[in-house]
């Protein structure tokens, strides 16, 4: 598991490096903070992201949210010091684990598994998310596909999916995709015979 490490301070990302080592987690890579972060980041195609800020500026914190939100990734991120506020725009940032006054190359890599595994959760959620709202689109816009083939055709509703799903098994369509076009189709003719 390749891991980027991201700090101000060289001594401090040598600690980190070592406790990342001590648990067998040798593939690292030092990103210098004062380099392009995303380019780097895209360059070494880390599977985690560490960063250890020690007393981070509001402009700074929000610098690394921006990149966050933009990764994709596992971020576990120490600070020194932190407010409310700050801990709340972190995980809107997307990132994973938000540890305060909590460096300890001892707690590195139990942070670093949390992190992975909120990570995954997170996304497995999200994908559910876009998963049931990709299914309540397509049962709408079959529902409107159905209501215009009943009107049209002067058909019942079992008849008008039984339709929809005839054809789509015959071209080999989504029920959906059939459904998308009788839809379209019907804003664009409207009324027409």
């Amino acid at each position: 598991m390749r891991i980027a490490i991201i700090d101000t301070s060289t001594t401090r990302a040598a600690i980190i490096a070592e406790g990342l080592r001590d648990a067998g987690l040798d593939d690292q890579v030092v990103i210098d903070p004062a380099g392009p972060l995303a380019r780097q980041i895209e360059a070494c195609a880390p599977e985690v992201v560490l960063i250890n800020l020690e007393n981070p500026s509001r402009d700074q914190l929000e610098d690394f949210f921006v990149m966050s939100r933009a990764l994709g990734r596992p971020i576990a991120m120490f600070v020194d010091q932190s407010d409310a506020e700050s801990a709340l725009a972190a995980v809107d940032a997307g990132v994973s684990a938000y540890v305060v006054d909590g460096l300890a190359r001892q707690r590195i890599k139990p942070v670093l598994d949390v992190a992975i595994r909120r990570f995954q959760a997170f996304s497995r959620l999200q994908a559910e998310l876009a998963e049931a709202k990709t299914a309540l689109a397509d049962r709408q816009t079959i529902d409107r596909a159905k209501a215009i083939l009943m009107r049209r055709r002067g058909i019942d509703e079992p008849a008008a999916y039984s339709l929809l799903r005839g054809h789509a098994m015959q071209s080999n369509r989504r029920i959906a995709e059939v459904a998308e076009a009788i839809v379209t189709s019907d804003a664009l003719m409207g009324d027409l015979p």
